[in-house]
């Protein structure tokens, strides 16, 4: 078994250069926006948006602001699939699409995928979208098949600062840990880190943050959503339970109704 491997994303140096999104795009032939003709968002420098499926990388750009305006600071992050340990998507998926890889990430499979979106819903980041192009729910595949061939992610290869690590898990939270001490020492002492094992299992995509969780766009209590999504089999399963009975109780009324006219006309008349 092969070691569970992640990405350790260090927000503190990150440029918002968007070299990973570009890597991640070009490496898994993702199509680019309305055909290359993507309109501005007005939302900062932020023209992606959010990931979906033909987004797998996504940087955001955040403008702290004080309330009179008269201080700013930038927080910059570059999203992406978490690829977590107890992962909702892949409990939900009713084709087995999704699967998890002998290196604990965690994979949709487009040629079993069948576009029912269970798993978009499912997901307490809001990762995973339609790649319009292929009519099947994609997302990050933290470069399965060049992790299968000793190769780093596209994405961590681009990162020029090393914002974005790939390793080991264990080796990733030890050198994430070292990182918050060193923050601490300097007297950053808001540093920490965003998916920790108490958070769904532990994230295998995780990230040292300098503020709320909800101001870089991410849940502060994710929950495994797989309870209140309930799959689209097992409505579809009750339906036809539910109208197999109802056509038992027709058919077996109409049969009695034949019997009762037929009864009726053999007995002789008073």
């Amino acid at each position: 078994m092969a070691d569970a491997m992640g990405f350790f994303t260090d927000t503190t140096v990150c440029i918002g250069c968007k070299a990973c999104e570009v890597a991640c795009k070009e490496w898994n032939q993702l199509p680019a926006t309305n055909g290359g003709q993507n309109t501005l968002s007005g939302v900062s420098y932020d023209n992606t948006r959010k990931l979906d499926g033909t987004h797998w990388r996504h940087v955001k750009f955040i403008e702290d602001l004080s309330q009179d305006r008269s201080q700013s600071a930038w927080h910059l992050m570059s999203d992406v699939c978490k690829h977590c340990v107890q992962a909702a998507c892949l409990d939900v998926c009713p084709t087995g699409a999704i699967i998890r890889t002998e290196f604990d990430t965690v994979v949709i499979q487009a040629d079993v995928c069948n576009g029912c979106r269970d798993c978009i819903s499912a997901c307490p980041f809001d990762v995973i979208g339609i790649n319009d192009a292929t009519g099947t729910a994609q997302k990050c595949t933290l470069c399965y098949d060049r992790m299968q061939s000793g190769l780093t992610p596209a994405c961590a290869k681009a990162c020029p600062t090393a914002s974005i690590q790939f390793g080991p898990i264990a080796e990733l939270r030890q050198r994430a840990d070292a990182r918050v001490d060193q923050l601490h020492g300097q007297g950053q002492t808001n540093a920490y880190i965003y998916g920790k094992e108490d958070m769904l299992g532990g994230l295998n995509s995780f990230f040292l943050l300098m503020d709320a969780p909800e101001k870089y766009g991410l849940p502060a209590h994710p929950q495994l959503a797989t309870v209140r999504n309930v799959p689209s089999w097992i409505w579809s399963a009750g339906s036809a339970v539910v109208a197999g009975v109802i056509g038992l109780l027709t058919l077996r009324k109409s049969r009695m109704d034949r019997f009762a006219a037929e009864r009726a006309s053999t007995e002789p008349e008073a």
